[in-house]
């Protein structure tokens, strides 16, 4: 009830038309008192979930908040028809290639009935198949949830390092199952540097939508742990984390080799020159393919106008530097000089310990 207080009363505040919030929070009272739990209404939800990307001190990418479409399908608690709306969801989101911020917000928890949960950190993954040398194929990150798919009757993509995995939905009264995306589902954009074909030899590529949903957003004291939301790629997300962390696809070593980089000696500077030209290609690739994607360097400088807005209208902004910052070229952006409030505010979408172990695959006992 405190937190359904918190709550209605910031909607109120910001939005003064509906009135003041003694009445509506009396009746959410009541509905506490009654069931233990109250629904929020589609305006609430609405506005609860835009503000929940407002606060996610993680994002760069929040100037665009109010731009956030909800789609509230509170309604779906089988697993089936949560697939096929994810599927949906990423449909509408690809817009084509004009990516748009999307969230999806199906069934919360509630007394005695814990909601729906979909196993995978983003409805768009990789897959990583363990071979018998103990190296990976594919995505590494992933491979615990691969080998739960296989083991769940998924029979595995063809065995290249960028299979899609199904998704791996659990139902309300339901074992977790899988569920192939659809291929009109997922727009993938190949691949290539501007002036050579590596990309293209290695068969490189990457998917439109960064649609996450391993995270809890949480609204007033209600939480929704299946929510799957997006806005777009910035280029560093692919090229600096996604393709070159060591523990992911570590192309660093093979893009400076190719670029004939002495790789012996750090003070070289390989993987920095590396790093720019696998970035490059991933900004070239996404550019032609005529597919949304920022540049760190232009997204610094909205996050800036972003704050500026923010604290015009007297509110805080919450930021985790080492997330804001980007993974390349940290330093020539606008963010790096600055410290930031690291409050987690509410709403906000929470990373929740057993979301992060399902997303590797580990079973876990649900609990409403």
């Amino acid at each position: 009830m405190r937190e359904a207080a918190e709550f209605v009363r910031l909607h109120r505040a910001e939005e003064p038309a509906l009135g003041g919030p003694e009445r509506r929070l009396a009746e959410i009272r009541d509905e506490i008192r009654a069931t233990g739990t109250y629904r929020h209404t589609a305006q609430e939800l609405e506005f609860g979930a835009r503000v929940a990307w407002r606060n996610s001190n993680r994002c760069i990418g929040r100037l665009y908040w109010r731009s956030l479409r909800v789609r509230d399908l509170r309604h779906l608690t089988d697993a089936e028809p949560i697939a096929e709306a994810c599927a949906e969801h990423l449909r509408e989101a690809t817009n084509g290639g004009r990516v748009r911020p999307l969230i999806t917000v199906f069934a919360p928890d509630a007394p005695g009935r814990p909601a729906p949960r979909i196993w995978n950190e983003q409805l768009i993954r990789y897959a990583g198949y363990r071979l018998p040398d103990g190296r990976v194929l594919g995505d590494p990150r992933n491979a615990g949830l691969t080998e739960l798919a296989l083991r769940l009757g998924w029979p595995g993509g063809p065995r290249t390092a960028f299979d899609v995995l199904p998704l791996v939905v659990e139902g309300l009264h339901d074992k977790p199952r899988v569920f192939e995306l659809p291929g009109d589902a997922v727009l993938e954009v190949p691949l290539d540097h501007p002036e050579d074909d590596w990309g293209r030899a290695w068969g490189l590529r990457w998917h439109a939508v960064p649609a996450i949903s391993g995270m809890c957003l949480e609204i007033g004291g209600i939480h929704y742990p299946a929510a799957p939301f997006n806005g777009w790629y910035m280029g560093t997300e692919i090229g600096a984390r996604n393709l070159a962390d060591t523990d992911r696809y570590d192309l660093l070593p093979r893009v400076a080799e190719r670029l004939g980089l002495d790789t012996t000696d750090d003070r070289s500077l390989w993987k920095d020159r590396a790093l720019v030209e696998l970035n490059r290609a991933v900004l070239h690739s996404f550019d032609r393919a005529g597919v949304t994607m920022a540049d760190h360097h232009t997204e610094s400088r909205r996050f800036v106008r972003h704050l500026e807005r923010e604290e015009h209208k007297g509110r805080t902004v919450p930021a985790d530097w080492s997330w804001i910052v980007p993974p390349m070229s940290g330093a020539t952006t606008e963010v790096f000089h600055r410290t930031y409030d690291t409050a987690e505010l509410r709403p906000g979408f929470a990373h929740h310990p057993e979301a992060a172990a399902r997303a590797r695959g580990e079973s876990i006992r649900r609990t409403s």
